[in-house]
């Protein structure tokens, strides 16, 4: 005989998840790994000699970069010394603040930091979450991408995202020679929704850098840094070229973050025996090092890995802390799906969702999965409801508003009038009054008519070839009729000039106003410090459309 309620459990989605026991010697160790090194530090005439129990003449290439950019050494020694279990709590203590906390945390070894978050459970790193994210005011960042690379769709979704209230918008493609097309729908389609939305096009660094080098997009973030020599040498990179790359797009007015996650060692073969969050602390390093302003981390495209593991999910947390406590903006990953069971994706966004970061999604899926070109989100566009409602249910600040549908719906027309009004003043491809219609109502690209793809595709090779630029686009915009959209997108133009935005933290105001860890410093120390919501935005979380009103009752 079999138990009936093993049989019921043993179909429930949870158990469609894969896990795995502790296996050390190949990496599958979220933290605590026996083969992690000790932390230590020498310092020697302003050089260090020994970082985390290597000697420098033993150091590899990301040892090297460490100890000469990325650790502050005047309290090196000092901070070494202390006790872990003390740190983590100062972490945690309302009453230490966090500009005194940086001073410490920005002079620690890889090695020392990871010691620090091993003393901590998921409640106090959340708590130190709060207090240690560089800007104030939480934020929130969307995927905008569909299987045929429609650019009506991308438009509208674009457009409806920034109504929502997401301050970044990604996108990235099926076929790579639909980047130009892609960039250029969501640039408009952002500024649609609202003025001052910073858009990005995830494809390989060459293309992805004259994309906005023409002002096509305004940052970058898929630039992946790795916390082994070998998996660096595997993706043909150094800490130096990375270090270049990122100097290339900032010198030109882009924002710029760096992209890593704990298990990538591990998925491609090289971790070292050290855990994967150890691993992890040398990437953040990095990143620290190469004087970029953030880091999209929480794991990412990895997060199957540390969530097939014990302590794997906290790990991910363990990252976020990790990069904040280095004073870097931190996008929190959430945006890939791991698992089956809504509750553990759920659990594992609240982490972050909670205690508040920079970007608590960085990409949080604007269609339905099906359309999602960066493998799923762990929320999309099905879940909108539910996330708004959980905002709702425990007064958190997640980034996004409820929205009546009238207004989508206008919104969305009205993108894809204005990408249809471009494409004809740029003479690309045609898009037909059907498209503009379809995508104004679409859920998704199955709701959407073909387009010719070939054609396309020579479209948007030709629009490279003449060299259009983001001037142009406002050009077209205004030649279209459309003058708001033209004076939004002239208004991030602008901003390539001034470059306020690259500032630690930055997201634009709907009136041009760089909001960032400069001008909205979180100065979280306990109730009633920090970010707190004002009236009008908590009245704007907890008006959901199907909530009942006195009146209804008459």
């Amino acid at each position: 005989m079999k138990s009936k309620r093993f049989e019921v459990l043993s179909n429930k989605p949870v158990n469609k998840d894969g896990f795995v026991k502790e296996w050390p010697e190949v990496g599958l160790i979220a933290m605590n790994s026996p083969y992690d090194p000790k932390p230590s530090i020498k310092v020697v005439d302003g050089v260090v000699v020994e970082l985390d129990g290597r000697a420098r003449a033993d150091f590899d290439m990301i040892d090297q970069f460490i100890a000469d950019y990325a650790i502050d050494l005047k309290n090196a020694e000092k901070v070494m010394a202390m006790d872990s279990k003390k740190l983590a709590q100062m972490l945690v203590d309302i009453n230490v603040p966090r500009e005194d906390l940086v001073k410490l945390t920005t002079s620690m070894t890889p090695a020392k930091v990871v010691e620090v978050i091993g003393q901590m459970n998921v409640l106090e790193m959340m708590m130190a979450l709060t207090k240690m994210r560089a800007r104030k005011t939480p934020s929130n960042q969307c995927h905008v991408t569909n299987l045929r690379d429609n650019p009506v769709q991308i438009a509208a979704d674009a457009a409806e995202s920034s109504l929502r209230g997401f301050d970044e918008q990604e996108t990235t493609v099926g076929i790579v020679r639909y980047a130009p097309f892609n960039a250029l729908a969501l640039l408009v389609g952002s500024q649609v929704g609202r003025p001052g939305i910073l858009t990005q096009c995830a494809v390989e660094e060459a293309t992805e850098l004259v994309l906005g080098m023409r002002g096509l997009t305004a940052y970058a973030e898929t630039v992946s840094v790795y916390g082994t020599e070998q998996v660096f040498v595997d993706g043909d990179d150094t800490p130096w070229s990375k270090a270049f790359l990122a100097s290339a797009y900032a010198s030109r007015g882009l924002k710029m973050r760096y992209t890593s996650g704990t298990g990538s060692e591990v998925l491609m073969g090289n971790a070292e025996k050290r855990s994967m969050l150890y691993l992890e602390a040398r990437c953040i390093y990095i990143t620290k090092g190469a004087g970029v302003q953030g880091l999209q981390n929480g794991s990412i495209s990895c997060i199957g890995v540390p969530g097939a593991v014990p302590s794997g999910i906290r790990a991910v947390l363990g990252e976020n802390v990790i990069t904040s406590m280095l004073d870097l903006e931190v996008a929190s990953g959430n945006d890939q799906t791991f698992s089956h069971s809504d509750m553990r994706r759920t659990a594992r966004t609240l982490m972050q969702m909670i205690p508040g970061t920079d970007f608590i999604f960085s990409g949080y899926s604007a269609t339905p999965n099906y359309d999602n070109m960066f493998a799923g989100s762990n929320f999309d566009a099905e879940d909108y409801d539910d996330y708004n409602i959980l905002q709702r249910d425990l007064k958190v600040d997640g980034g996004l508003k409820p929205v009546r549908e009238e207004e989508v719906v206008k919104i969305r027309n009205k993108a894809a009038k204005v990408i249809q009004g471009v494409f004809r003043a740029l003479e690309l491809t045609e898009i037909t009054d059907e498209e503009v219609e379809a995508a104004t109502y679409a859920h998704g690209s199955k709701d959407m008519p073909e387009r010719n793809v070939v054609e396309d595709l020579k479209s948007a090779e030709n629009m490279m070839k003449r060299g259009i630029t983001g001037v142009d686009v406002v050009k077209a915009v205004k030649k279209a009729g459309y003058d708001d959209v033209a004076d939004s997108l002239l208004g991030m133009m602008k901003l390539r000039v001034s470059g306020d935005h690259l500032h630690t933290s930055a997201i634009i105001d709907s009136n041009f106003h760089v909001i960032s860890a400069v001008n909205d410093t979180n100065d979280y120390m306990g109730p009633g410090t920090g970010y707190q919501m004002s009236e009008e935005r908590w009245n704007e979380v907890k008006s959901i459309p199907n909530a009942l009103d006195a009146s209804d009752f008459e």
